[in-house]
């Protein structure tokens, strides 16, 4: 009885953690910009609370399932300039304006969905809860619950700030947050490069 009821604690455990380790580091983090940033561009929360469940699922997968093998088949030289780079584009393309065919084509849900599902996983590639899930995983042996962890852990630090972006859009002068968005990407772009990241 003892021996059975274990694996279940283990996997409680795992989930709690990875929750409350995820939830923590989130905060304030680029992802939860991100979201605030989508909710007032897109005034759309429930795709952009979708395309933030499934992005973070599939990265969360990916990061327990091969996290561990792309950090050894990689040199972190290379693992280091790549995430480097991707923050520094990602910053070039937050400076970018929607057009006005852009942005009736973004009414749609699903095309509301697709872009917070693309954005929203390139941004989380190398973030440090996606390093978080990989050492989570590694611990606990348990993929399914630190996946289930670390994904609650990010919705109850994003949809909060997408509700917030979605109540605040009327106010919220979009050019200035596409530039603080643009500059926190760049200053972690450029200390990846410079070696002041933690990879």
């Amino acid at each position: 009885m003892v021996v059975a009821a274990r694996p279940k604690v283990l996997t409680v455990n795992a989930l709690l953690v990875s929750l409350l380790v995820v939830a923590l580091g989130e905060i304030g983090d680029k992802t939860q910009l991100l979201s605030l940033l989508l909710a007032a561009r897109f005034q759309r929360p429930v795709p952009i609370i979708l395309g933030i469940v499934v992005a973070t699922l599939l990265n969360h997968l990916l990061a327990g399932f091969v996290g561990v093998w792309v950090r050894s088949a990689l040199t972190p030289e290379i693992l280091r300039v790549g995430i480097g780079v991707s923050f520094l584009a990602l910053a070039a393309w937050t400076l970018v304006p929607d057009t006005l065919e852009e942005r009736r084509a973004a009414r749609g849900q699903s095309s509301v969905f697709l872009v917070t599902l693309v954005t929203f996983f390139l941004a989380e590639m190398g973030d440090k809860t996606q390093v978080a899930t990989v050492m989570l995983a590694a611990k606990y042996q348990t993929l399914g619950a630190v996946v289930a962890g670390t994904t609650l852990g990010m919705l109850v630090a994003d949809v909060p700030a997408v509700l917030v972006g979605q109540l605040a859009a009327p106010k919220l002068p979009l050019r200035l947050v596409r530039v603080l968005a643009a500059i926190v990407f760049a200053v972690l772009g450029l200390g990846v490069l410079l070696g002041f990241g933690n990879l």
